[in-house]
């Protein structure tokens, strides 16, 4: 990736980071990232995997799950806090990213019990199936993963698997369509120098599932996170706990 590009994308995102809670336009962003309108959209696509809204608004939810786990702000203040005029507006489209409500988010502490997987669709019978590999010399899982509309961990999977560790997947029944391959994990890096868990993150696809087919390939590779990762939006089951259970047991 360019480095003039990388710099630019970044410039974006930090000025979504420190303008939450105000009215930021694509021309704010382009602005930031000193590239013009038309250009800046496409290049902030091609290396986030999403508009610079949907990105805005990811990172938007993403800090009101951090408000809602760590202090007792209302849910009223925090809507506001992350940029909606409207309590109503926010709470339905925290409940449909994050998969539960504001207030049902703060009473789990931000973990999950479970995750259920979309019904809108009935499955097809197909299996995505594949293999995940780490990036790099690391010890990592538990590992989700699960199969999303688009590039991003928002609202109900199509199928998803949470497993002990990288190695063999398979996700059966996959309903129709085309989905993206999605990983989420911690884990550790004893030889880069580096101390404690870190978040991992993998994403392959999209792999379509046609009428007829049995099993379609889907190897991901898991990489530790960066900042131009979108944030993981979907409650998922406590990954760094189990993690750092792991870590310590061995």
């Amino acid at each position: 990736m360019d480095e003039i590009v990388r710099q630019a994308v970044a410039r974006a995102i930090v000025t979504m980071r420190d303008n939450l809670g105000e009215r930021l336009t694509i021309d704010d962003l382009a602005r930031a990232a000193m590239f013009s309108k038309f250009h800046f959209t496409r290049v902030f696509l091609r290396v986030t995997g999403l508009s610079p809204g949907r990105f805005l608004s990811a990172l938007r939810l993403a800090e009101a799950k951090h408000l809602l786990a760590t202090t007792a702000i209302s849910v009223a203040d925090i809507s506001h806090q992350v940029g909606y005029n409207s309590v109503g507006t926010f709470s339905a489209r925290f409940s449909g990213s994050v998969g539960v409500s504001p207030s049902g988010y703060r009473q789990l502490h931000g973990m999950a019990p479970r995750i259920a997987d979309r019904q809108a669709q009935p499955g097809s019978g197909a299996t995505v199936r594949g293999q995940l590999r780490v990036s790099v010399p690391a010890e990592v899982g538990p590992v989700f993963v699960g199969l999303f509309a688009a590039r991003i961990t928002e609202g109900a999977p199509a199928r998803h698997a949470i497993l002990p560790g990288p190695g063999p997947y398979a996700l059966t029944d996959v309903p129709l369509g085309s989905w993206y391959v999605l990983t989420h994990a911690f884990g550790t890096c004893p030889h880069d120098g580096t101390q404690g868990l870190r978040p991992f993150t993998g994403l392959t696809g999209p792999v379509t599932v046609h009428r007829g087919v049995t099993a379609s390939l889907a190897d991901v590779r898991l990489r530790p996170r960066h900042g131009f990762d979108p944030p993981v939006l979907l409650a998922l089951p406590s990954l760094r706990q189990a993690a750092l259970t792991r870590s310590i047991a061995s």
